[in-house]
Formats: C-alpha cells, structure tokens, sequence
C-alpha cells in the first residue's frame, strides 16, 4: 500500500484548520494539492476579483513549494468559478502570467454557484521531481 504524506505550507492559512483538511497529499510521486482560494491569512477571501485569483495561485505555490514542487510539475488542473463568462477575462491574465510556457498542464474550468464565500478556487496534481 502506498504511503500518504500530508503536505502543508509553512504559512498555512486559517481554513486548513477551520474545516479540517490537508493542503496537499504526497503518494508516492504525485501530490494531489486541494483546492486553493484567494484567501488572506486569516482565511477570508479577498475581495477583489483578481486579486483574489492572485492569492490563489500564490496559495497554490506555497503548497507546491512545501513538497520540492514549483507551477511547471503540475500535470492537471481544474479550477472552479462562480461566474465563469465575467469573471474569464481576470483569469486569464493570471493563467498567462504562471504557465507562459508550453507544455501546458491539461485544464478543466467548472462553473459552481457557491464556493464558500469564494469566487475562484484551483485544484491541481503535480509530478514531484525525483530530487523532492
């Protein structure tokens, strides 16, 4: 059987805590990272849309960051929005700026209508380089 590892960043965020869940799983040379938010430290969301999506995705490079993992061993994503048609535009400028680079990781956007107070959230599994 496969051993599971808990990953967490060093400056973890409140709602790990407040809704009882790891940031990240490390199984054998995978990691399969939770869902992030643009949340502020306290675990609230950010109250501008594309600045909610930045800390997001800083969120999302801490966990990655904690198990030896940086954006280009991130093999899938699927992120979550509550607005997908408006809200595209913001994300896209976020997106270009962190995979700039081919090859892409595959994507898959979902639209949902309640993320907890949320607007965007992204989930992802990453290859955990061999030196991790």
């Amino acid at each position: 059987m496969t051993q599971r590892e808990a990953i967490f960043p060093a400056n973890r965020h409140a709602l790990y805590e407040a809704h009882g869940y790891s940031a990240a799983i490390k199984s054998a040379d995978l990691l399969f990272v939770s869902g992030q938010v643009g949340s502020r430290a306290d675990g609230t969301p950010e109250p501008e849309f594309k600045r909610q999506v930045e800390l997001a995705f800083e969120n999302l490079s801490a966990v990655l960051a904690a198990a030896g993992c940086t954006f280009a061993d991130i093999v899938d994503v699927t992120t979550f929005h509550t607005d997908p048609e408006n809200q595209f535009g913001a994300i896209m400028e976020v997106k270009e700026q962190v995979f700039s680079q081919r090859p892409y990781p595959n994507w898959t956007a979902v639209g949902v209508n309640w993320l907890a107070g949320f607007d965007f959230e992204i989930k992802v599994i990453a290859r955990i380089p061999a030196a991790a």
